[in-house]
């Protein structure tokens, strides 16, 4: 009786991870490692312009950003798929079969600290991606 009920919940969670998940638009997976304290404040503030950026210029129903913790062993399968590191930002069009990596965007953004920059051309790869 216990293993059904254990069954049933497995089945119940993963049925409301994938509904949850979007089936159609874009999706911004952004890979994150537990960095010390500097480190972490750069990678939160990136983490939030990014965030930002999709929540003003894309509708939520169409571009979502998703965090993806490198120390989450859920997660191993996305990280060999994509071979992220902390900082790696992937666009994905699951409906499209799409993918794109622009995490040498984020490189240059976070050298140069040109934002107007970074938010036209990631604007631009997001639509492209549409």
């Amino acid at each position: 009786m216990k293993k059904l009920l254990v069954i049933s919940v497995t089945i119940l969670m993963t049925l409301t991870v994938l509904a949850a998940s979007p089936k159609k638009g874009v999706e911004v997976l952004y890979f994150k490692a537990q960095l010390s304290c500097c480190q972490a404040r750069a990678c939160n503030t990136l983490e939030n312009d990014i965030k930002t950026l999709i929540a003003a210029n894309f509708d939520a129903s169409k571009v979502t950003f998703t965090e993806i913790l490198l120390t989450d062993e859920k997660n191993k399968a996305l990280i060999e798929q994509y071979k992220a590191k902390s900082q790696t930002v992937v666009v994905v069009n699951a409906k499209k079969k799409k993918t794109m990596d622009v995490s040498d965007l984020v490189r240059t953004y976070l050298r140069n600290g040109d934002k107007a920059t970074f938010e036209k051309e990631l604007i631009q790869k997001i639509k492209n991606l549409k």
